[in-house]
């Protein structure tokens, strides 16, 4: 956790084989390094702790129906929430605001869900990398401790006015934060520009898969909402939780590299295992 007063790193890794989660693993068998330095991990959790997760819902344009299917499934995924564990809504487009603060009532965060396609009051426009800032800064003021997370849902089209993705993930750095994605309808990667063509840098495209992969999250394309978004909840549940006492040489806005692998041992049992997890952060 970086926040003021704090001074353990946590780190959320997702291990997969062939695409499928390793669930076994225990403390031993991760090394984590701070700036190439290995560090002793003095706490470890595996689907233990309270989760605090903040829905961002892209309701411009074309997305009423992918949020009506959310909705449609809210019940049913959010009802494994154990008594520690909270959601919050927050819906954007030109602008953002939070629907539905922090909380355990499942059938408050279907009602938020379901009214945001309604709301009008924050444009048509699509401001993603500004309402990703403004949900990085809303969690880490109203959650409480535990793996925490923002899960997205956006086509991924779309421009940002002076907000690159790197200044979006330098933010989310400063933030212990993972972003999951379900990016829907035509949503893909942008393409690179074309050599040579003029590039105006004060509009550039969002991509919501990079900024999910560099945050240890993962961007997930769907056809149907609905059907992906209980797998996402479950898997944010899943990941492990590594922490760590921050080095004595970091400094605020500092960036600092991270690099988790398995041991050998480790290694060895599952010689396939990949690992997602943010690369850098930002102490405060």
């Amino acid at each position: 956790m970086i926040r003021s007063g704090v001074s353990n790193v946590r780190v959320d890794v997702d291990v997969r084989q062939n695409g499928q989660p390793i669930v076994d693993l225990k403390k031993e068998d991760f090394n984590i390094y701070d700036r190439g330095v290995q560090q002793e991990i003095l706490f470890f959790d595996h689907g233990d702790e309270p989760l605090s997760v903040l829905l961002l819902l892209d309701i411009s344009g074309s997305m009423e129906k992918y949020v009506g299917q959310v909705a449609d499934v809210a019940e049913q995924s959010l009802k494994h929430l154990r008594p520690h564990d909270r959601v919050g809504v927050m819906i954007f487009a030109r602008s953002d605001k939070v629907t539905q603060p922090f909380t355990s009532d499942v059938a408050a965060v279907e009602s938020a869900i379901r009214d945001s396609v309604k709301d009008q009051s924050v444009g048509s426009a699509t401001e993603m990398n500004a309402a990703l800032v403004d949900a990085a800064k809303y969690l880490d003021q109203s959650a409480e401790t535990g793996r925490r997370a923002i899960l997205i849902l956006t086509d991924n089209r779309g421009l940002s006015y002076k907000l690159n993705d790197e200044q979006v993930l330098h933010e989310l750095y400063g933030v212990d934060v993972v972003v999951d994605a379900l990016v829907v309808g035509r949503g893909e990667r942008p393409d690179p520009p074309r050599q040579g063509a003029y590039v105006n840098t004060d509009f550039t495209p969002f991509n919501v898969f990079y900024i999910a992969e560099e945050t240890g999250g993962e961007a997930v394309k769907a056809a149907a909402a609905g059907v992906e978004f209980p797998r996402m909840i479950e898997r944010i549940r899943m990941r492990y939780g590594l922490q760590y006492r921050m080095p004595d040489t970091a400094r605020p806005g500092m960036d600092r590299v991270l690099r988790v692998e398995l041991s050998p041992a480790a290694q060895a049992r599952y010689p396939n295992a990949v690992l997602s997890y943010r690369k850098h952060y930002v102490p405060k």
